[in-house]
C-alpha cells in the first residue's frame, strides 16, 4: 500500500479529538448547570428536558458527531484498503473535517440554522465526493 495515504489518517483523528472535546466542553457545561441549580434533579437521568438549554446543545452536537462522521471514517477506510488515499482524497478529507469543526463551532455557539445546515450539507457534498472516488478506485 502506499505510505502517504497514510497521512489521510489525520483527519480522522482531528475529527475524534474534536468530539472528545466537545465532551469535555459538556462536561464542563453539567457541572456549571448543577452547580447553578439549572437542572431537574429527579429527571436527569432520563430526559434531556432535565438540562439547560446550553448542555442540550452540546449534546445535540456530539449526537451530530456520529451521523455523518462515521460514513466520512467508514469511507477514509475504504479508501485506504483500496491504495486510494491520495492527494485527492487528503484533500477532500481535510475539506470534511474542517467543515465538521466550523459545524460543531456553529452547532455549541449561535446555533444559526442556515449555517448548520450549510455546513452539514457541505460535508454530505464532500462525503459524497469521497464515495465516488471510492467507487472509481473500486473500477
Amino acid at each position: 500500500m502506499n505510505n502517504s495515504g497514510g497521512a489521510i489518517f489525520v483527519p480522522v483523528l482531528i475529527q475524534i479529538g474534536m468530539t472528545m472535546g466537545l465532551y469535555i466542553y459538556l462536561g464542563v457545561a453539567k457541572a456549571r448547570a448543577l452547580k447553578r441549580g439549572q437542572v431537574d434533579l429527579e429527571r436527569r437521568a432520563l430526559h434531556a428536558d432535565a438540562w439547560p438549554d446550553e448542555v442540550q446543545q452540546i449534546n445535540n452536537s456530539i449526537r451530530n458527531q456520529f451521523e455523518l462522521p462515521m460514513l466520512f471514517i467508514a469511507l477514509v477506510l475504504v479508501l485506504y484498503a483500496l491504495d486510494a488515499a491520495g492527494m485527492l482524497a487528503q484533500i477532500l478529507a481535510w475539506l470534511f473535517v474542517l467543515g465538521r469543526v466550523l459545524h460543531a463551532y456553529v452547532h455549541t455557539g449561535s446555533n444559526y440554522v442556515p449555517h448548520r445546515r450549510a455546513l452539514f450539507s457541505f460535508g454530505c457534498v464532500v462525503v459524497l465526493l469521497m464515495l465516488m472516488l471510492a467507487a472509481f478506485a473500486l473500477i
